[in-house]
């Protein structure tokens, strides 16, 4: 059986013992940066790849920066502390590690300076968020993407996800899988955790950082993909609301949502409302690069266990 651990306070420790105290800054005024990291089964070779490691620890590094949260470790140092997490937890299936740079200090008072700092990871199971083969219902959520200059958008703060929450529990309440956020200017934005892709005369189309995007990592993947393996030029620029209504396709990438098509947008069916051809194309190459398959995308994939089947 699996045993969750996590590193905190500098060690490795069971996932039950990872606790911090209720006085905790992080905890009292959403100043915490994190990342979320896919480990992806692959059941041929009784393997864990960790996808992208580089790109997520280099965001998570630019995150703190701009809150002004210290972040003392190298590449090479993280890498070896969320293989180890995979290793000694012993997971047989999809995972999910979650970095976290945070104030420690357990003190009150709202601010960014003078405070210590500190990282934690964990590791859990993590199934399926959506479901790609079904396709997703959205809706266009009456809640606004915030604005890079309240909280800014290319880093993951941890606050700015109320903002993501009340997008996502507005849309389940009313029938929906998710919901797309506008921008301040009314221009398609993002999920309530995705990048947005529509297909629109053969080309993919996505929102531009302007728009208030986090800049995602599965979202680089699908571009590059779409590049190297479609012939597929990608566009960012704004999008309209209307432009979703009509589009071949519309698809949201993820480390949670992988790549799933968006089959239904405010109760219109996108395309022929299910799965268009160039999602199809892209989940399939996606899936392949994320579990170590395709031998081309091997320096994205780290494996963690020490013993592979050949």
């Amino acid at each position: 059986m699996a045993t969750p651990y996590a590193y905190f306070k500098k060690q490795i420790v069971p996932l039950a013992e990872a606790k911090i105290g209720v006085m905790t800054h992080a905890f009292n005024y959403g100043t915490a940066v994190f990342e979320g990291i896919r480990g992806n089964w692959n059941t041929e070779e009784q393997q864990i790849y960790l996808f992208r490691l580089k790109e997520h620890f280099d965001r998570l590094r630019q995150s703190c920066r701009i809150m002004r949260i210290e972040f003392p470790y190298e590449n090479e140092e993280l890498y070896s502390i969320a293989t180890r997490l995979v290793e000694m937890s012993g997971y047989r299936e999809d995972v999910y590690i979650r970095p976290l740079a945070y104030k420690s200090s357990e003190v009150l008072g709202v601010r960014l300076h003078d405070l210590e700092d500190d990282l934690l990871m964990f590791i859990a199971p993590f199934g399926p968020y959506l479901d790609i083969e079904k396709g997703a219902r959205c809706c266009t959520s009456s809640w606004r993407r915030v604005e890079d200059t309240a909280i800014p958008a290319r880093a993951k703060i941890t606050g700015i996800y109320a903002n993501s929450a009340l997008a996502k529990t507005e849309a389940n309440l009313n029938g929906f899988d998710e919901a797309i956020m506008l921008d301040e200017r009314g221009h398609i934005s993002e999920g309530s955790g995705e990048n947005i892709f529509i297909v629109q005369n053969g080309r993919l189309v996505t929102p531009p950082p302007s728009s208030n995007i986090l800049v995602g990592i599965t979202r680089d993947t699908a571009i590059t993909l779409a590049r190297e393996e479609l012939g597929m030029v990608t566009v960012e620029r704004d999008i309209d609301r209307t432009e979703l209504y009509t589009a071949d396709e519309c698809l949201m990438t993820g480390t949670a949502a992988h790549i799933t098509p968006v089959v239904e947008l405010d109760h219109r069916p996108i395309g022929d409302g299910k799965m268009g051809p160039v999602a199809s194309r892209l989940v399939r190459l996606y899936f392949e690069v994320i579990t170590g398959r395709n031998r081309k995308y091997a320096h994205w994939c780290t494996p963690c266990y020490s013993r592979v089947k050949a």
